[in-house]
């Protein structure tokens, strides 16, 4: 391990000439673990520049982040790189594409992709490196080292494990089907529920529920806008009985009037038998929405209310 240690201190040794560097002195490396169910992040510190690191979101994959406390690397992109480690002769960088650089403090996010082969590499004991190129030829470099990497990385894995299925930008909205003229939640209707109610249970401060059903034209228009009623009353009555208070709920039904596709067609008609889910932020100080609101009126139909 000495050995690797000493080897590299002679990093620079494999840096373009003339090349600005910016990295951590080896003795000061350290990795940090910050996160909570909504978002995990496991950063390295880089000594007069800002922080590297990896940001893996609810419901997503990792991404590398490179934010500056300064403009201390130009705009345009930057090639990135997961550097061969000195003590592992004969192995070379491996390419890992083009990043564009931003004008704030965060300088970009990677892909997935693209983090997701940082990782493997780090694990490897190869570096992270961030290559500019400037239009006067001048190079610069921010480069992450892998000490300490695998302990901080099992930390972060157990950050990870306790992160919610999904974010808010994919659960905020839903679509909750139904079979045939069934009026029932079946298994897969009551799993997308509950995701939904997990978050709401994590994040007090998304605390309304905007229900709509809906029909397809298989029976007459007063059927269809009682199923649709009874539809969205299964979900509302669903909520209810895992703990959202009636007062949190918006209920409106509109029977066949709004497909989401032609009717015509089995699998078609199966997509417009549905509840639209969405979830929303209150503030306290808003007008409190009715528990049941009117049925929404397409311009020139009759007004009907439930």
């Amino acid at each position: 391990m000495r050995q690797r240690y000493l080897a590299l201190l002679s990093v620079f040794a494999s840096v373009p000439a003339m090349a600005l560097t910016f990295q951590t002195r080896l003795e000061s490396i350290e990795w940090t673990v910050e996160g909570d169910k909504f978002e995990c992040r496991l950063t390295q510190p880089i000594t007069d520049f800002g922080a590297g690191g990896f940001v893996r979101r609810a419901g997503e994959q990792a991404t590398f982040r490179l934010t500056a406390f300064n403009a201390m690397i130009g705009g345009g992109s930057a090639t990135l790189l997961a550097a061969a480690a000195p003590w592992q002769p004969g192995r070379g960088d491996i390419n890992l594409g083009s990043v564009r650089i931003g004008s704030g403090n965060v300088l970009f996010d990677t892909s997935q992709v693209q983090a997701g082969r940082l990782i493997s590499g780090l694990l490897d004991g190869r570096s992270p490196v961030i290559r500019h190129s400037s239009g006067d030829g001048r190079v610069s470099e921010v480069r992450l080292l892998p000490v300490r990497f695998s302990q901080a990385f099992n930390e972060y894995q157990s950050c990870v494990a306790k992160l919610l299925p999904k974010n808010f930008e994919q659960i905020r909205q839903s679509q909750v089907g139904f079979s045939g003229e069934g009026l029932d939640l079946d298994a897969r209707a009551k799993a997308q529920l509950q995701v939904m109610l997990e978050f709401m249970k994590a994040d007090p401060t998304v605390n309304h529920i905007e229900l709509d059903g809906h029909s397809d034209n298989s029976g007459n228009r007063l059927t269809n806008r009682d199923l649709s009623r009874r539809r969205a009353l299964a979900v509302m009555e669903f909520f209810k009985a895992n703990g959202v208070q009636e007062s949190q709920i918006t209920m409106r039904f509109h029977g066949e009037r709004y497909p989401v596709a032609p009717n015509n067609s089995a699998a078609n008609r199966a997509k417009n038998r549905r509840v639209a889910v969405r979830l929303e932020r209150v503030a306290p100080t808003e007008k409190a929405t009715p528990q049941v609101a009117p049925q929404i009126t397409a311009p020139g139909s009759t007004s009907a209310t439930s």
